[in-house]
């Protein structure tokens, strides 16, 4: 099913006219992956886009129009512009628009439309950007995570990441860089001046064409005993909840059911309720995580679709963004040139190469 066969029947369902995406990934999402941002601050970009069941649209202001249709956008998608002094974007969907219509931002007398359904499954083109960006996003965070030193600080880390991942074209919503000793005592070590002493933990939520890719990298220089271990435990949780995914989309249930088996998994292996510290995440694609998985979520998994699990257990972790279909578990986020070890799934026939730690 096309974005517009989608949307076709939203529209019907829903009994609109059209419906309009101003939030960044949602704009991406319906424009191929055209970027409608400037301030990175801003819940809302410069531009919509919109479909009324015959073509794909776009509202903006006079200062932005030209350069979207030159830079963002294909040739076909037709580009309506308002004085940047005469109105608000909302203002000018809503005379744009045929009614009734939604919006996944505020205009005037239109229903709200939450897009993180319409997103999913992935299509082809969007599996092919996907496997594009995790490759890049892994190659950027590689080359920084092999050149890092106990002395460097987790700000230096930082701003290694986001020259590597920004110089690919890939914004960075989330870069998380743990010291041995911040790593132990908080789960989404945001970077300070601390030195990274006997280990670190790279995470990072990178962004490009709208879809989302997340990943964790780990070195050792003198890491404690347990590291390795805490580490490997991590990644089978990671499996189990991988292999959990597949299963239950084939069978057409919920990231609930995906979440039982993650607890189980922890059990398992000898943290019973460890899950309790962290958010173990969910499906991924034009959002860091589409939905987080909670005990009892109803959230359908839907295959094909990325999905970025992050267990944690105790100063170890393991993370990163797959493609799950019916036949395949794909690692999108790998160069190939990282350490790996096999690991084996609890309670499914299930086994996968995860990335372990790097010792420098």
């Amino acid at each position: 099913m096309t974005l517009t066969d989608r949307l076709d029947q939203y529209l019907q369902t829903a009994k609109l006219e059209a419906v309009w995406f101003a939030r960044p990934n949602s704009f991406a999402w319906l424009t191929g992956g055209g970027n409608n941002v400037v301030d990175r601050e801003g819940d809302i970009g410069v531009a919509a886009a919109g479909y009324d069941g015959d073509e794909i649209r776009v509202v903006t202001d006079n200062i932005e129009a030209q350069r979207l249709l030159d830079e963002e956008l294909d040739s076909d998608v037709a580009v309506e512009t308002f004085d940047w002094h005469a109105e608000s974007l909302a203002d000018a969907v809503a005379e744009a628009s045929p009614t009734p219509a939604a919006a996944d931002f505020d205009v005037a007398g239109f229903e709200s439309v939450d897009a993180t359904q319409l997103r999913q499954p992935l299509t082809d083109a969007q599996i092919e950007q996907y496997r594009e960006l995790g490759r890049d996003t892994a190659e950027a965070v590689e080359t920084v995570a092999r050149n890092v030193e106990p002395s460097h600080t987790e700000l230096d880390v930082t701003a290694g990441l986001r020259r590597e991942l920004e110089s690919r074209g890939i914004a960075t919503p989330v870069v998380l860089v743990g010291s041995a000793e911040r790593a132990q005592s908080y789960r989404h070590y945001t970077s300070t001046d601390a030195e990274l002493g006997d280990y670190a933990l790279m995470s990072v939520t990178a962004q490009r064409n709208g879809l989302h890719v997340s990943t964790t990298r780990a070195v050792a220089f003198d890491p404690p005993e347990w590291f390795g271990e805490r580490t490997r435990k991590a990644t089978r949780v990671e499996t189990s909840a991988l292999a959990a995914t597949q299963a239950v989309g084939q069978e057409g249930g919920t990231a609930g059911d995906v979440f039982a088996a993650v607890q189980d998994a922890y059990a398992e292996v000898g943290w019973e309720g460890e899950w309790q510290n962290h958010h173990q995440g969910g499906a991924a694609g034009f959002a860091g995580r589409e939905w987080i998985a909670t005990p009892g979520h109803e959230a359908e998994i839907v295959l094909p679709q990325g999905y970025a699990w992050n267990p944690t257990i105790a100063g170890a972790k393991s993370e990163d963004t797959h493609l799950v279909t019916a036949e395949d578990v794909e690692l999108l986020s790998t160069t190939g040139d990282w350490p790996t070890e096999t690991v084996e799934a609890v309670g499914y026939d299930l086994e996968l190469p995860r990335h372990t730690v790097l010792e420098l």
